[in-house]
């Protein structure tokens, strides 16, 4: 078996114990303590826990990138739909402590402004593309000022579901479940569906629960 780089040893202690006690709470001491390395060893690695918060997010950023390049000219079923937002939970569980504390981390991490707010404009193109393709399908009915609400909506739930959800089991913040996630964000589309697409949306939302 391949032995694990040091490098990317720091990485996912550091990962884990982000989304365990919240990225403010860690320091580099309580990371190379947890891996049980000299402080010394990890800053011969990364100079600063900003350089480890900076990797980690870019590895988010190529996550979500690639998932967000969702084609324009395809016609999306309701399933792949609902697959596609099990990743987007996914990978939002995955790097969580972003979304626990993102005011305070894009504030102190200010370089990570920028790309954050792309990843944003991406999240709302690819909803946008999913609600044109139902209704291009006429899977779904809803007006040009509906559609811009409900992309800005499921944009909005998207990126704070993760801290409702932390706030929902504080006690156990490892407690993390993208399923609900899925099902608030299907229960935002139905309404818009044809009547018996909604029937098959609701069926396939009781699935991640």
């Amino acid at each position: 078996m391949a032995k694990i780089k040091t490098r990317d040893r720091i990485l996912t202690t550091s990962l884990a114990l982000f989304n365990s006690v919240g990225e403010p709470n860690v320091t580099t001491l309580l990371i190379s303590d947890e891996m049980d390395i000299s402080p010394g060893n990890l800053y011969y690695h990364f100079k600063s826990k900003g350089d480890i918060v900076e990797e980690l997010f870019g590895h988010f950023e190529e996550e979500m990138l690639d998932l967000l390049a969702v084609p324009e000219d395809v016609d999306i079923s309701l399933d792949q739909q609902s697959f596609f937002l099990h990743l987007l939970f996914e990978a939002v569980a995955r790097y969580r402590f972003i979304y626990q504390d993102l005011v305070n981390i894009l504030s102190r991490y200010d370089q990570l402004q920028v790309r954050f707010k792309r990843l944003l404009k991406k999240k709302t193109t690819a909803f946008r593309v999913i609600c044109e393709s139902f209704r291009r399908q006429e899977k779904m009915g809803i007006e040009a000022e509906q559609l811009d609400s409900l992309c800005e909506q499921l944009t909005l739930t998207a990126c704070y579901w993760g801290s409702f959800d932390t706030l929902s089991h504080l006690d156990n913040r490892d407690k993390v479940d993208p399923g609900r996630g899925v099902y608030q964000m299907m229960h935002l589309i139905i309404p818009y569906l044809a009547p018996d697409e909604q029937a098959h949306a609701r069926l396939a939302s009781r699935d991640y629960l």
